[in-house]
């Protein structure tokens, strides 16, 4: 029976499944094709959900990588994460090639919100940015970034960088820390136009402080689309 009717008897297959792959993979090369869902599916006779929690867990491990419009594949060189990566530099530790559009770009004063993320008054001048990043012609996610003016006095003068982090370490202020936060929720009609989804599609939500000692340099607030990206964050306990 699938998940819908024994929910202990999933857990297992799930358990059984991940353990399957991870096998297989254990001697496939780094870049080779994960086994296929549908081949899974057949093989244990289980639904299309329980073979995607196992290879999400075995994603969230490190062992595979999912690319956009092209499928699943063995992964065996974790990347240490020493600092907030952007999402340029995530996107080249994967070996992905992506693009920036700019959707919208300007100087405006900063509202309560912004305002108070940034650390600066209502109204203080303040840089917007959203841009889609895509990979393969695929919408991954867009983002809205937020900078303080002050601090990146003209920001928006000439072509803009495909990086940001990159920009801002030309002028030492990478950001050396960030404040997460993630949620999960469903597309609404802008979002889904945005990111070439439907209306209810699933989609993360990430926004990020991003610091410098204790200035916050930027502000960000992203969206992916969910069945495009995994987010994978490597943890270590400090001696």
């Amino acid at each position: 029976m699938d998940e819908v009717g024994t929910p202990l008897g999933s857990r297992l297959k799930h358990v059984q499944v991940r353990e399957y792959v991870r096998q297989l993979i254990a001697g496939l090369p780094e870049g080779a094709p994960a086994p296929s869902e549908r081949g899974l599916m057949q093989h244990f006779g289980v639904a299309r959900m329980t073979v995607r929690q196992a290879i999400d867990a075995l994603v969230a491990e490190g062992l595979l990588e999912r690319a956009p419009a092209r499928g699943t594949f063995v992964c065996k060189s974790p990347r240490p994460v020493a600092r907030p990566l952007s999402f340029a530099e995530d996107a080249r530790a994967r070996g992905w090639a992506v693009t920036t559009e700019t959707l919208q770009s300007g100087l405006g004063q900063a509202g309560p919100g912004v305002a108070k993320a940034l650390g600066i008054t209502v109204g203080d001048p303040v840089v917007h940015w959203r841009r889609r990043r895509r990979h393969d012609d695929v919408p991954l996610c867009y983002q809205d970034v937020y900078l303080n003016e002050t601090l990146l006095p003209g920001f928006l003068h000439g072509e803009l960088p495909e990086s940001l982090y990159s920009l801002l370490a030309t002028r030492g202020l990478r950001p050396r820390a960030a404040e997460d936060q993630f949620s999960a929720d469903l597309a609404n009609a802008a979002e889904a136009e945005i990111l070439e989804l439907k209306v209810g599609d699933a989609i993360l939500r990430h926004s990020r402080r991003g610091l410098v000692g204790d200035m916050v340099i930027e502000v960000s607030r992203s969206v992916y689309a969910g069945s495009r990206y995994t987010w994978w964050s490597p943890l270590a306990v400090s001696p």
